[in-house]
């Protein structure tokens, strides 16, 4: 995991333990438009404005999506009651009386949101799994990935700047499935004894990384960019599985999912 460091320059990581069978390599456009799962029906509830909504899992495990007036891509609000950054929530009564909340995901505010909405296929996060989230700022997306995590699961949160640090502790409080390291995520000796592993990426485990085409080399198009980082990626041992770019949510940034295979 030590060599995966030299990136964090120039690109955000998020880290996980599992491993898929599925998924090949190859990259990929933007596919706008939220994606459900398939299925009967959701609850139905209330927005903004008292329309009425429906909502659905999304084909990606512990996401769902709201359709209505417009559509929305949601987690499950770890912290009922609670915003982290201003997002909109929406309430479902279900059959039984009871209430559930979720929080809009913004593609625009998050990466990762933005490459679900681009139709990746694999995001390696669901319920109960352990991430690790290299570059995780004020922590806007990374409480997105708690709400997924939920209660079983974990976020080591790490963070450079003592500013967006604040922030992201201050979120840690109510979610508690959210450890945040305040630390330089190229020096990972520095929080190892935190993450509590020798490696923190396991044999066989998956990495998702947000490339910044115009952070690397603005004097050549995005696509030359991301093309030249594959081979780095490969050169630490990471064997990329999907690419796509971000647009039109981020523009000339692409999303690569890898998995990481530790030599014999």
């Amino acid at each position: 995991m030590i060599g995966l460091a030299m990136f964090s320059v120039f690109m955000s990581f998020l880290l996980l333990d599992r491993i898929s069978k599925r998924g090949g390599p190859g990259g990929r456009g933007g596919r706008g438009g939220a994606r459900g799962g398939r299925g009967g029906g959701g609850a139905r509830g209330g927005a903004k404005g008292g329309a009425k909504v429906t909502v659905e899992p999304h084909r990606h495990e512990g996401i769902f999506v709201a359709h209505g007036k417009e559509d929305y891509l949601l987690t499950k609000n770890l912290v009922p009651g609670e915003s982290v950054y201003g997002e909109k929530r929406i309430a479902i009564e279900g059959a039984d009386g009871t209430k559930t909340e979720y929080r809009v995901w913004n593609p625009f505010r998050s990466k990762v949101a933005a490459g679900i909405l681009g139709g990746v296929d694999h995001i390696h996060i669901a319920p109960g799994k352990k991430v690790l989230y290299l570059g995780a700022a004020s922590g806007t997306t990374v409480s997105h990935v708690a709400d997924i995590v939920g209660p079983e699961g974990l976020v080591y949160a790490v963070e450079f700047s003592h500013r967006s640090g604040r922030d992201l502790i201050n979120m840690a409080k109510k979610r508690t499935n959210v450890i945040p390291i305040i630390e330089d995520a190229r020096h990972p000796h520095k929080y190892r004894m935190l993450v509590g592993a020798h490696h923190f990426l396991k044999n066989n485990g998956h990495i998702v990384i947000s490339i910044k085409a115009n952070c690397i080399d603005s004097t050549v198009d995005a696509a030359t960019v991301f093309a030249g980082e594959i081979p780095k990626l490969q050169e630490q041992r990471i064997k990329p599985q999907e690419q796509l770019t971000l647009e039109p949510f981020e523009r000339d940034h692409a999303l690569v999912v890898g998995k990481y295979v530790r030599s014999k």
